[in-house]
């Protein structure tokens, strides 16, 4: 296992407390977690083996601040946010890993502007719409018939992890920061997570890889091919036996996917 640090810093004129977990050595890599909040597991673990690897999580969801979501407006405020986040951090061209909305982020950030990342991987993005293929709107599908979409098998462990039970009493804490969590990331994709990233994607200049489980059921693998389509040079990778939680349910061939195209 990494050593793994953790740090808050203060950002947008002080009114958004952020945690960061940091571990590793190398070059600059700053994943973007996804919809359920930030878990270090043995995905960053293997990538925290050839690089510094940053994880901060998502405005509103640190403890201790969840009225920081308030600082934000819209997605641009999002997006420079997160260039601020670069400049604390003293990254100004990282690696640049985002999973499902963290995806989204990501391509946005590095279409935005193209010299602040040096290296693109998208896991399971959202960001683009098919109304022939419609992304199932998680944040209030009810956990029941949410666990087989995003997970291939729906009994996998990681479900503990990731659920939590609002009616086991030993869970309610877990389940509020689930809640939360949803509710922090639905301001910025309520009600579809289109939000124009399709106009902006031919601005990427960074290699490009995109990484998806071939048994995805919330958002098809065919949103695969629609990055690719957009994204000029850019690369996809397939993973079998695995759905949306693609770190946690094959941290391992993820993670080789992810150095391989590093390397």
């Amino acid at each position: 296992m990494a050593q793994v640090t953790e740090q808050t810093l203060s950002l947008w004129d002080g009114k958004i407390k952020t945690r960061v977990m940091k571990a590793g050595s190398g070059p600059a890599l700053v994943f973007l977690h996804g919809d359920f909040g930030l878990f270090w597991n043995d995905f960053l673990d293997k990538l925290a083996e050839n690089h510094t690897v940053y994880a901060p999580a998502h405005p509103g969801t640190t403890a201790g601040d969840p009225d920081g979501l308030r600082a934000l407006d819209d997605l641009w405020d999002l997006v420079l946010y997160n260039y601020e986040l670069f400049d604390l951090l003293g990254v100004e061209s990282p690696i640049l890993v985002g999973d499902s909305f963290g995806a989204m982020i990501a391509a946005e950030l590095a279409a935005t502007n193209p010299k602040r990342v040096s290296k693109l991987v998208l896991l399971s993005a959202m960001g683009l719409w098919r109304d022939d293929a419609p992304i199932r709107n998680y944040i209030v599908t009810p956990q029941p018939e949410l666990a087989p979409l995003i997970l291939k098998n729906p009994d996998h462990p990681v479900r503990k992890q990731i659920f939590a039970d609002g009616m086991d009493p030993g869970q309610q804490d877990a389940y509020i920061r689930m809640a939360w969590t949803f509710a922090c990331i639905g301001k910025f994709i309520w009600p579809i997570p289109d939000k124009g990233l399709s106009k902006r994607m031919h601005r990427i200049a960074a290699p490009t890889l995109i990484v998806w489980g071939k048994q995805d059921r919330l958002i098809p693998p065919l949103y695969a091919e629609e990055f690719h389509k957009r994204i000029v040079g850019s690369k996809v990778e397939l993973i079998d036996n695995a759905a949306h939680m693609l770190p946690f349910e094959q941290p391992e061939a993820t993670a080789r996917a992810v150095q391989s195209f590093l390397r």
